[in-house]
């Protein structure tokens, strides 16, 4: 699967990761008694209980011995992926699911900086146009959410943006070195990472059967297979480019926390919303006709048979 990948299909999975992902707000608003980081610790541990039983069903059993290969690159990629997991969640817990949301939503701004600086990837300007764009949209969106409280959160969420542009880069700057080291297990330390963490925070346990049952699906189908695919979808796109397309997770979240838990987003929020999907969709329709073209201009004129 990893070489097959084409961009479009890497673009395409991208979109369903995002979806994925974005199941998070509207699950967790329906936890009964579970609160901050025993949430997340037990979203952590059953995504390390997926990951265990999936990655040698999917890799091999030599993906443990590739493991301890891989050295200090997959347990930096482990402790962004454990920033990422722990930060969400707890931010989850103090504002809302909009809230949170948008404050990622500052992912593609960093991520785009910090590539530049540590691979020198230069972006086209029709990125550059998709970045400021959706950074008018954050901006709106974000003053409105600041304005009816929830800072608190919003701190803690902004972790996942920069974390999360240490990890996109940290993949990118591999494949361009041509290393073949595999970062999807660091999804798995990551987990792990959490789990320790958050374990000694979470106490008392208070999570009810019904709590558990929605975390564990969290845990497997909201965080261990998106995060893993997503890891993949980065050994074909830019690092840009897998932090534009995770912004739709901005716009699945808000709407499945509208219609699954009653959280209205605001007019601030929809209207940036629209600017953030719409520099997305801008973006990839400008850069798949510049593909098509490209591949066009490559192909050699057809014979002429006498």
């Amino acid at each position: 699967m990893n070489s097959k990948l084409s961009h479009s299909q890497a673009v395409v999975l991208m979109v369903v990761v995002a979806l994925l992902w974005s199941t998070a707000g509207v699950v967790t608003r329906h936890l009964e008694a579970a609160k901050a980081f025993e949430v997340t610790f037990w979203r952590s541990f059953f995504t390390l209980l997926t990951l265990v039983v999936v990655l040698p069903l999917w890799q091999g059993w030599g993906v443990w011995a590739r493991m301890r290969a891989a050295g200090g690159v997959l347990w930096l990629s482990g402790v962004c992926w454990a920033v990422m997991f722990t930060a969400f969640m707890v931010a989850l817990t103090l504002t809302t699911v909009a809230n949170v949301l948008v404050t990622l939503a500052a992912g593609p701004l960093l991520t785009a900086l910090v590539s530049r600086v540590f691979t020198g990837h230069r972006l086209a300007r029709r990125t550059w146009g998709a970045i400021v764009v959706a950074g008018v949209g954050i901006a709106w969106m974000f003053a409105s959410q600041l304005s009816s409280g929830g800072v608190e959160g919003t701190l803690v969420a902004l972790c996942v943006p920069v974390a999360a542009a240490v990890n996109w880069t940290l993949v990118q700057r591999n494949r361009q070195q041509g290393r073949q080291l595999d970062l999807v297990p660091a999804v798995l330390v990551g987990a792990l990472i959490s789990s320790v963490v958050t374990l000694p925070l979470a106490w008392p346990m208070a999570a009810s059967a019904h709590d558990l049952a929605l975390l564990a699906g969290l845990g497997a189908f909201q965080l261990a297979i998106p995060c893993a695919l997503s890891v993949v979808c980065a050994r074909v796109l830019s690092a840009p480019e897998v932090s534009l397309l995770a912004l739709l997770e901005v716009l699945f979240g808000t709407l499945l926390a509208w219609v699954g838990a009653n959280e209205v987003p605001g007019s601030h929020v929809l209207t940036g919303g629209s600017l953030v999907v719409g520099a997305l969709l801008t973006n990839e329709i400008l850069g798949w006709r510049e593909r098509r073209t490209a591949a066009q201009m490559q192909e050699p004129p057809p014979s002429i048979v006498a």
